[in-house]
């Protein structure tokens, strides 16, 4: 448990892209090495739903953790193993395919599964609202947290 909690406090850039045409898409880009939660996110999302478009955004930034954290997501996946599955039933293969990092240091994880055609039809990337502080009553980032400091 101790290394999958470590994996979450170190640095970390982040940059957000709105769109992107899905022949930029490179399924097997390698991520930047320094941030092994993002890259676990890309490969298993990649290996288990073969994306035509994948992108995965480190939030931690915006929320109350320390620099360098990476325990806030939001990934967009387009796949054709959407296709007439309700939104829920996407949601549940993301959150299988990721099950041991949001047992471990994903503290949030916000998701948009898209088929194919719904992507052509709207290229977009939703936008995080700014954090709250919800965190702050969470004893469980918190405990990971602390549990990566030690």
């Amino acid at each position: 448990m101790l290394p999958s909690v470590l994996r979450c406090v170190r640095p970390v850039s982040t940059s957000l892209s709105l769109s992107r045409p899905l022949a930029h898409f490179r399924p097997h880009m390698d991520p930047d090495p320094s941030r092994p939660v993002e890259r676990s996110i890309r490969t298993k999302l990649t290996d288990q739903l073969t994306p035509d478009h994948l992108e995965v955004h480190n939030e931690s930034h915006m929320h109350a953790v320390p620099p360098g954290s990476e325990s806030h997501f939001r990934v967009l996946v387009v796949s054709s193993q959407f296709e007439g599955l309700p939104l829920i039933k996407r949601h549940r293969l993301v959150n299988e395919a990721l099950k041991e990092e949001l047992s471990s240091c994903v503290h949030a994880l916000a998701i948009q599964a898209k088929t194919p055609e719904q992507w052509g039809t709207n290229p977009s990337l939703a936008k995080s609202p700014p954090c709250l502080g919800g965190s702050r009553g969470d004893h469980t980032v918190e405990e990971k947290l602390k549990a990566g400091r030690e």
